[in-house]
């Protein structure tokens, strides 16, 4: 049920475009042609799927505090947390050329077309975001990490795949002239991200919990006290309504 969750919450609600606004670049610029966006896409999806769960073990043996302690207990107080920066992006950067490499070697077409946008993927925001997002919502177990990689990948592909799709369309239409080109694509990025904060529901629904006594006295006598304050302080606002009409 937590794999479920985190799947659908990191693609829908916590969308990496729609949420948090990561990735705009590569979003804006390589999201003329779906098939350019399905590309990129698919590129982003295997880098956060492989880098997150790298990047969680090295932050779980290396950067967090006393995380060295496999190494002795003479190393049980070293903190490297200050060098998270430099070896996720060295973790990204060495997946991204391995990405690079073999689309300019099976798809020399799509690689021409990605242009300069493919290996800037080692500079994306939205690549580094999943990375940092891991380490400060503290995923507990590798698998979780595995899952919010690619979930989160899937959530960018979605929106790149979305409007790419409907920029398509929109050359038929008929947009206002100041608004041709990126600023028709600004306000359905926003129409999009407000769509998406619908699906925040999802996860929220459910019956509240509701304390149940165990037969416990002592709860019995709690709840009595919990009611019988309630009480008092519903007389005293009538008397002091009472007394304000006369």
């Amino acid at each position: 049920m937590e794999h479920i969750e985190l799947f659908f919450k990191s693609i829908f609600i916590d969308n990496m475009v729609f949420a948090t606004f990561l990735g705009m670049c590569s979003y804006l610029a390589v999201s003329k042609k779906v098939t350019t966006a399905v590309g990129l896409g698919a590129a982003v999806i295997f880098v956060l799927a492989v880098t997150v769960p790298i990047n969680w073990l090295l932050d779980q043996y290396i950067l967090r505090d006393g995380a060295l302690v496999w190494l002795g207990e003479e190393y049980a107080s070293y903190d490297l947390g200050f060098l998270s920066f430099i070896l996720f992006i060295a973790t990204i950067a060495t997946m991204v050329q391995l990405v690079e490499i073999v689309v300019e070697k099976f798809s020399p077409s799509l690689y021409n077309s990605l242009g300069i946008f493919l290996p800037l993927i080692a500079v994306n925001c939205a690549i580094l975001g999943g990375s940092l997002f891991m380490q400060s919502r503290e995923i507990p177990t590798l698998g979780l990490a595995l899952n919010y990689g690619i979930s989160s990948g899937i959530g960018w592909f979605l929106a790149i795949l979305a409007i790419a799709a409907i920029r398509e369309k929109i050359r038929y239409s008929n947009v206002p002239a100041p608004l041709r080109g990126l600023g028709i694509t600004f306000i359905i990025t926003g129409l999009m991200a407000i769509g998406f904060m619908s699906f925040g529901g999802m996860l929220t629904g459910g019956d509240e919990e509701t304390p149940s006594l165990d037969g416990n006295p002592e709860n019995l006598g709690i709840q009595t006290e919990q009611i019988q304050n309630e009480n008092t302080e519903i007389e005293k606002t009538v008397e002091v309504s009472t007394l304000t009409k006369q």
